[in-house]
């Protein structure tokens, strides 16, 4: 049973208070017993810290599975293909106690339809600090890797701190964002760490996990649901086999990708790569009634189809789908109410 904060606090006040003065024979007498007690405490509870302050233990690191469901059921819209995967794939690999490797997400398509979002929802279900968690990385390519003229320093600063993290936790998670953005070659740099070992210079990353985020791929992906758009056929029967093939050739092939010809495609060390779908206009409604509730607004469906329907459309003459999906809803929502 854990101990209640207050008495944990009342020991520490009990240690760290110190006195000069004489103590009676009586208050010895408690004082011994109270050290007895003490000492047993700390027997089962040696780093006190540790309580209060976040550290890679599964106090602070253990998977909501049923959180994650629930998050992504009702907080992510238009996206039956991701939510099932990003489900399966991150309880699965959590579940096991010995993986072979870490999980390596990579996901893809248009701005605003959630992949910067859904790794949050991760973190958020992992880590009970989220986002802000000490063992929760996040990396932007124009932030932290803007000069191509610094590759090789980037690629020695990358796998330091990939190294030095997981060596302070093996179930550190790594978010690289804007990842069409980022040199290529440099990601080829921390191949290593995905691949199938036990340990490298005696630090294991088999039970990190690696999330990639790019736009890369994300005309592909269009084209298949607008094909399915314009055939009358429902979304949700688009499957990960219809994308999954054509999206991993494209990243691979890009030239103006980080994943471009990188050896984490070639050796198969990405697990999924994962297809965001373009938000159709009842997507965008259901993003700003949960904007408003998120604001602590009364959603009101009228003014959530006033903004779905003032946003830019792909192509022009259908409107089908939202071209920066739900990306500036929040911003936007502020001059309808």
């Amino acid at each position: 049973m854990k101990p209640k904060k207050r008495h944990v606090l009342l020991l520490l006040l009990l240690v760290c208070t110190g006195t000069t003065e004489a103590i009676e024979p009586i208050s010895t007498s408690i004082a011994v017993g109270m050290a007895v007690a003490l000492t047993g405490f700390l027997a089962s509870y040696q780093n006190i810290h540790n309580y209060f302050h976040e550290c890679c233990r599964p106090e602070w690191i253990s998977l909501n599975r049923t959180g994650l469901q629930h998050d992504l059921e009702t907080k992510l819209f238009g996206q039956h293909i991701a939510s099932r995967i990003v489900l399966k794939a991150v309880s699965g690999f959590v579940a096991n106690k010995n993986p072979k490797k870490p999980l390596v997400l990579s996901l893809h398509g248009w701005t605003g339809t959630g992949k910067n979002f859904v790794s949050q929802l991760i973190a958020k279900n992992i880590y009970k600090e989220g986002m802000d968690s000490s063992f929760v990385h996040f990396y932007t390519a124009q932030h932290h890797f803007p000069n191509s003229n610094k590759i090789k320093t980037y690629k020695s600063q990358l796998k330091r701190w990939i190294k030095g993290n997981v060596t302070n936790c093996a179930h550190s998670m790594f978010i690289f964002d804007e990842m069409d953005k980022m040199q290529p070659g440099l990601i080829d740099s921390i191949k290593p760490f995905l691949d199938y070992y036990e340990k490298l210079d005696g630090v294991s990353y088999q039970k990190a996990i690696f999330i990639f985020l790019s736009n890369t791929g994300g005309e592909s992906i269009i084209e298949t649901a607008l094909h399915f758009w314009r055939a009358g056929r429902d979304r949700e029967e688009i499957e990960l086999k219809d994308l999954e093939t054509a999206l991993s050739l494209l990243v691979f092939n890009n030239k103006k990708s980080g994943f471009w010809h990188t050896s984490l495609i070639d050796k198969n060390l990405v697990d999924f790569f994962v297809p965001f779908l373009p938000l159709e206009y009842r997507h965008v409604v259901q993003c700003v009634l949960a904007e408003m509730e998120a604001k602590d607004l009364k959603p009101k469906k009228s003014v959530a189809e006033q903004v779905a329907k003032d946003l830019v459309y792909s192509p022009k003459s259908e409107r089908a789908f939202a071209v920066t999906g739900c990306k500036t809803i929040g911003s936007k929502l502020d001059y309808y109410i």
